[in-house]
């Protein structure tokens, strides 16, 4: 069985993710819903995403994706390539669906290589001066909608938005 991969990511409106290795914003009810998406899943996601974050996130398989071989984390599996993370997800708990989580080097590739299912995003009105952004997804053929839902909350204006080819 082929898993549905899919990337979860919340862009500003010139695409920016992110900004000094952080997040643009901390939305909280973004934060809810990537909780609720990828719980339970397997999720890949590159050195500087993971050491960005700190930790391991709870109740989902955390598969690492560096070229530094002598790299460990207690609890995560290490992948060296996106291929090869994608392949060890097939076997984790929820593979059903694996979720991309970044950063921007692994969104690239993902959507470069047509590796990617679905679109999770997460689309805050402005532009918050990112040195990080995530590629043209319509390029990619990611125009079909499969859910939108806006919202006005925490001090943004956001969108949440499901897409596939």
């Amino acid at each position: 069985m082929n898993p549905r991969v899919s990337i979860i990511v919340a862009i500003d409106e010139k695409r920016g993710i992110g900004k000094n290795n952080d997040l643009l914003v901390k939305i909280p009810e973004d934060f809810k819903r990537m909780k609720e998406l990828t719980s339970g899943h397997p999720i890949i996601l590159g050195r500087r995403t993971y050491e960005s974050i700190g930790r391991l996130l709870p109740n989902r398989t955390s598969i690492i994706v560096t070229r530094d071989s002598s790299f460990a984390v207690d609890g995560a599996v290490v992948a060296n390539s996106l291929e090869d993370s994608l392949e060890k997800a097939k076997s984790a708990s929820g593979a059903e669906e694996v979720f991309i989580f970044g950063g921007g080097q692994i969104f690239k590739e993902a959507l470069e290589k047509g590796l990617v299912d679905r679109l999770y995003l997460t689309i805050i009105k402005g532009d918050y001066g990112a040195d990080t952004f995530f590629p043209d997804y319509e390029i990619c053929g990611f125009t079909k909608i499969i859910e939108k839902v806006e919202r006005d909350a925490d001090g943004y204006q956001y969108s949440f938005v499901t897409l596939e080819k």
